[in-house]
Order: structure tokens, then C-alpha cells, then sequence
């Protein structure tokens, strides 16, 4: 049957990983789609095939967690130079951040970032709308238009904050509309009041800036979104976890509620950096929420596994150096992490701290799937897009700022050795990055639900 289809691209000589098996079979791809999954021997006739040398094909990664800085904050990053470093990441698909200038709280700035998006990104891009005490009757209308999900951040980054009775009135407004909201998950009260008794104090090493924003703060707000969620039916998601509190706040919420309308995700550099690999790095990494102790890190792996936490994400939030050449206090938060979060994983890999298709369920099919994209993304099966990532898991290399893609590139990874990495990263059929090299244009699609 498959030698009578024609396709586009053929990938031979490969192992498709799904979330519960490993498959030795070949795949095509027409017109931006899988069409055949089979033997190489029964593969149709194609006008390109790769040759993956026994290297594993995996769904194409998906991040839903990035900061890609347009509009209003190009000198960081830019759709182009984000987009890039995703695909050198393996990384087909992302979701970007509503908190840039003008922030994404209304259809004009939604179309605005539409348009800036339009022939400049290599992978499949779409956004989130932002939420705060000043738009909530804008929420509908950004459904319309096409958000994959909405972004609160319980402080004033947006806006005017939400307190509690506009939280609750703002989850009704979202659960009306069947998205999911990803939530920004601390306290801002006790946030506050911390950080201005350290202040007091003088005090500017860098243990100050984890003590400002304690793990209690994160627990308490995980708990309490938890609550309206349950209460108003809205679909929620916590971001970027960073504490034991946290993982065990979401464990014993998961083992009352239903999982529909809890997800939640943690980044690699809360897995695999403590505060003590942290304050050698100094002020590269300082992040919201800040990198805990290793009582933390091992927590968060034991949530990774036990799916306690369903999605491994970047929060790829570039910054300047001179952003973060300043004193603790004022310090810009965040670093790149979009084109770096495949090869760390896939480094815990080789060390068997997980298997590859944990990795898989936890980068792939589970984001595609709290956000609307599954199975067309996320996983492969005859049908789904063609957004491919192979990956070579015995290629060797070290992380070095230099040889990243994004505009600005400071990581607190900066010397790491790395054992994994993609070797073709497929974006609707397309090959984007073949070998360390672009070989795509930028035609990603821009993904309006």
C-alpha cells in the first residue's frame, strides 16, 4: 500500500520513541503530515529521506514555556533569533509569554504580536493572552481570536493584580472559554513582606534573594490556585516549580482532584542546579522563582517521575549582561534555556535518571495535551504533523554561550558537558536544522486555536 503514496521526506534506519515504547520503523511525511508509518523496506517513494543512523525519532519537542521579548523588548530577543535557538534546541513548537510591551491583554496587542510574528519564526509559535485586574472582560474576545491559553502572574507585572475575588471572577471567565491558565505560583503578600525585612536589614549576598521569596510562597499559592480551580472548573497550570513544598502541595492536591484541571511543569535548572551551584554562577542565575538546596532538586525529580509534575519547560527568558551586572536587588531575573533544555535532559538520560520516553510524555505529549495540540502534536501516528525531532543520544559537547543562537545568550549552564543531542529538528515536514546547521526557512506556523 505504501509504495503507491509519494511523499516529501522519508526517515529511514531510525527507532520512533512514544511515551510507553520504543517502535523500529521508518516514517513519511506529505505535505506537512505523517502518512505512513512502516518498515523501511515498504517506505513510499520520496524526494528526500534521511538517513538517521540508528538515532531515535522523537515527537517534535514542544516548550510552552518562553519569553521571546516582542514586542518592546527586542534587544534581548526577537520571534527570529528565539525561534532559532528553539530549533538548534530541538524544540519544534513554543508558546510565548504575554508580558512584553505593550503586554498581551487585548486584541490590538494580540494582532500586533501576530503581525511581528508573521515569516520570522522557524517553529510552530503560539501565545498565551495575559490576565490581571484590569482586562478580565478582554478575556473572552482573546479566545476568539485564537490564545492557546491565558498567563497570570499574581503580582503587578501585567497590571493591576488580581486579588482574590477577581482571581475566582477571572477562572470563571477562562473555564467559560475550555483553556487552560498558566499561573505564575507565589504569594505576593508573603513575597512582599520578605523582601522588604531583608531590605532592611542591608543585606546583598545572593542567599538573600532565595530567603526573599520563600518555598512557603509557592506552596500556599499552588494551594489556593488549586482551590478556585476546583471550585470554578477552570483548567489550570503551574508554572515553572521550583521547592520540595510545592512538589508536595501538588502531589496530595492531584491525589484529591481531578487531573483535567491540574497541570504543572518545572525547567532544568531547578532539577540540576542548588543554590550552592547557583551562587558560584552569581548573578546569571537569578531567576523568579530563585534556585533552592538540594532538598529541593531531589524532590523535583521525584515529582518529575512519579508524574506528580507533567511538563518540562525552558522559561527561556533572555536578558543583557549589563541587565545583570547590577546588585542583587535589581538584578534582571532569568537566562536562555530553550536551546540548552534538550541537551541536559538528554545528558539525565545517558545517567538513567530517567528513560527516554518519560522525556518524551514530559516534553512532547503531555504539553501538547494540557494545551489543546494533541495528537496532531505531541505524538506520532499516521495523521499528526510532521514535527520531528531525532536526536543522536551518544553525540558529546559543551554548552558554551558563544555557540548559542539566541540574541543574548548568558546561561547558568556555561561549561556544562552535555552527552545527547538533536541531530534533525523537523518543523511541518520542513527540516529546519540538519546537523548543526539551518537548512530552513522561516515558515513555522503560527498556531491560533
Amino acid at each position: 500500500m505504501c509504495q503507491n503514496l509519494e511523499a516529501d521526506l522519508a526517515i529511514k534506519n531510525t527507532k520512533i520513541v512514544f511515551s510507553s515504547t520504543i517502535v523500529k520503523a521508518g516514517l513519511a511525511v506529505k505535505n506537512g503530515k505523517i502518512i505512513a508509518i512502516t518498515s523501511d523496506e515498504n517506505l513510499p517513494k520520496a524526494d528526500k529521506i534521511i538517513d538517521a543512523k540508528e538515532n531515535l525519532t522523537l515527537p517534535g519537542i514542544i516548550d510552552v514555556h518562553v519569553h521571546f521579548r516582542e514586542p518592546g523588548f527586542t534587544r534581548k530577543e526577537d520571534f527570529f533569533t528565539g525561534s532559532m535557538a528553539a530549533v538548534f534546541g530541538g524544540v519544534t513548537t513554543v508558546v510565548d509569554m504575554p508580558n512584553t510591551n505593550p503586554p498581551t491583554l487585548n486584541l490590538e496587542s494580540f494582532r500586533l504580536k501576530i503581525e511581528k510574528a508573521k515569516g520570522k519564526t522557524y517553529v510552530n509559535l503560539g501565545f498565551f493572552g495575559g490576565v490581571c485586574g484590569e482586562n478580565l472582560d478582554k478575556i473572552q474576545e482573546l479566545a476568539k481570536a485564537g490564545v492557546l491559553g491565558y498567563k497570570i502572574f499574581m503580582d503587578k507585572v501585567l497590571g493591576k493584580p488580581l486579588d482574590d475575588n477577581s482571581l475566582i471572577e477571572a477562572f470563571k471567565l477562562i473555564a467559560k472559554t475550555g483553556l487552560r491558565v498558566a499561573v505564575h505560583a507565589e504569594d505576593p503578600k508573603l513575597v512582599e513582606q520578605a523582601t522588604l525585612n531583608l531590605k532592611k536589614t542591608g543585606r546583598k549576598d545572593f542567599r538573600v534573594w532565595v530567603e526573599s521569596r520563600p518555598s512557603l510562597a509557592e506552596a500556599k499559592a499552588i494551594e489556593k490556585l488549586a482551590f478556585f480551580s476546583h471550585k470554578t472548573g477552570c483548567k489550570i497550570h503551574i508554572c515553572h516549580v521550583s521547592s520540595k513544598m510545592g512538589v508536595e502541595v501538588l502531589r496530595k492536591i492531584k491525589s484529591q482532584l481531578s487531573k483535567i484541571f491540574l497541570t504543572s511543569e518545572t525547567c532544568p535548572h531547578y532539577l540540576l542546579l542548588s543554590f550552592e551551584e547557583a551562587e558560584k554562577v552569581g548573578l546569571v542565575s537569578k531567576i523568579v522563582p530563585p534556585i533552592r538546596f538540594k532538598e529541593d532538586k531531589e524532590n523535583l525529580w521525584y515529582g518529575l517521575l512519579d508524574g506528580t509534575i507533567d511538563i518540562i519547560a525552558s522559561d527561556h527568558s533572555p536578558h543583557l549582561p549589563e541587565d545583570k551586572a547590577k546588585d542583587v536587588w535589581d538584578a534582571a531575573t532569568g537566562f536562555v534555556g530553550v536551546e540548552t533544555s534538550l541537551p541536559l535532559m538528554l545528558t539525565q538520560v545517558n545517567l538513567g535518571r530517567l528513560t527516554i520516553n518519560h522525556y518524551v510524555k514530559i516534553s512532547a505529549e503531555n504539553p501538547a495535551k494540557a494545551f489543546g495540540l494533541y495528537p496532531k502534536k505531541g505524538f506520532i501516528q499516521v495523521g499528526s504533523d510532521a514535527d520531528l525531532t531525532i536526536v543522536d543520544l551518544k553525540k558529546e559537547s559543551t554548552i558554551k554561550s558563544e555557540n548559542l543562537h539566541s540574541k543574548t545568550r548568558l546561561t547558568p549552564f556555561e561549561g556544562w558537558k552535555v552527552k545527547g543531542l538533536p541531530t534533525y529538528t523537523i518543523v511541518n515536514g520542513k527540516i529546519m536544522m540538519e546537523n548543526g546547521e539551518i537548512t530552513g526557512k522561516p515558515e513555522g506556523n503560527l498556531i491560533l486555536l
